[in-house]
């Protein structure tokens, strides 16, 4: 087993580690699905968030074990980085890894839990969401400090951005990070990067607008862009959607 844990929180390490003997039974679920499961614990009073994710298939049993770094790894690593760059993620408190002489097992990420105000889905949900324009300006203001300081969030969608409200000013904190890049961006990256937040063509047009004033670059040409790429992305979205769905009814 592989245990790494964040200097500030040593002090909790037998403490989680125990937690996570009862992990299927114990803690209050937020998510369970079939890639990971995410429960919150409270730990001598600190609110934690303990994500495990599934054990990989046969191919990424070997990949995980000797090639490559774990989800759990690489959220921890990414977090961390993230922080030293000025952009806001829940704290990251360890990682763990299980695995045999040869394989790769269960992982687990840990971080501090962050009770939030909204995500960027809720300004999906609801357009008449109070201060909804300064938010989703504000949103766009955070995701070119992203760019300007060579991050690309691969996982850049509506879930994964907890958003909290201080008056007029919002914060933002990434999450769900295992998969990000981190180099200078081409125009054809920062545009695509914003693909998958929203259908909504208005919505569409505000963050155009507002990355075309903080790039200076062409609003006409930002938001053709911005939209082609919304649209494509769309396009593939429903069409796995519709295969899915076929498939299911003929296993049926």
């Amino acid at each position: 087993m592989k245990i790494i844990f964040s200097e500030k929180y040593k002090d909790k390490e037998s403490s989680i580690l125990k937690v996570l003997d009862t992990f299927p039974e114990g803690g209050i679920t937020l998510k369970e699905g079939a890639r990971n499961t995410l429960k919150i614990y409270d730990i001598d009073g600190l609110k934690i968030n303990i994500k495990s994710f599934k054990i990989p298939n046969a191919l990424n049993k070997v990949v995980y074990r000797f090639f490559r770094k774990s989800k759990a790894h690489r959220s921890f690593e990414y977090a961390n980085k993230l922080l030293s760059k000025g952009v806001g993620t829940p704290a990251p408190i360890a990682f763990i890894e299980e695995s045999n002489g040869v394989a790769f097992k269960k992982s687990f990420y840990i971080s501090e839990h962050l009770e939030s105000d909204l995500t960027f889905r809720k300004l999906i949900r609801e357009p008449g969401y109070p201060d909804h324009e300064n938010i989703l300006r504000q949103f766009t203001a955070f995701t070119y400090k992203l760019h300007e300081n060579g991050i690309l969030f691969k996982d850049h969608s509506p879930g994964n951005t907890l958003i909290k409200s201080n008056g007029k000013d919002y914060n933002f904190y990434l999450v769900d990070l295992n998969r990000m890049e981190f180099k200078v961006l081409s125009f054809e990256e920062r545009i695509r990067n914003f693909s998958r937040l929203t259908p909504k063509k208005e919505m569409v047009a505000i963050m155009s607008d507002e990355y075309a004033q903080r790039t200076h670059w062409d609003r006409v040409k930002i938001f053709n862009a911005m939209w082609s790429a919304t649209e494509k992305f769309q396009e593939k979205f429903h069409r796995k959607k519709r295969l899915k769905k076929k498939f299911l009814f003929w296993r049926s």
